[in-house]
């Protein structure tokens, strides 16, 4: 059954945005800081937590690595363009 729940919540951690994801991390940890929850419902906040700032670091890596690329890019033609002058 471990698998399943893994596999459901990597489906919904590729639906889910970076500002969506970023949005319920404050919310859980509102909730968490806040406190008067049982044990059971602070352990389930903490683990949601835990998968949702994955999901933001994925998120802001695959950025990051897209903004590399485009540099690259642009650096490799401007030295194109130096070297036909």
């Amino acid at each position: 059954m471990a698998a399943d729940t893994s596999t459901d919540a990597g489906v919904e951690e590729a639906a889910l945005g970076y500002e969506q994801a970023r949005d319920e991390l404050i919310e859980v940890v509102r909730r968490l800081e806040a406190g008067g929850t049982s044990l059971e419902e602070s352990l389930a906040l903490w683990e949601r937590g835990e998968e949702l700032a994955k999901v933001c670091r994925r998120r802001l890596e695959g950025a990051r690595a897209r903004l590399d690329a485009s540099l690259a890019a642009e650096h490799a033609a401007e030295a194109d363009e130096e070297e036909d002058e």
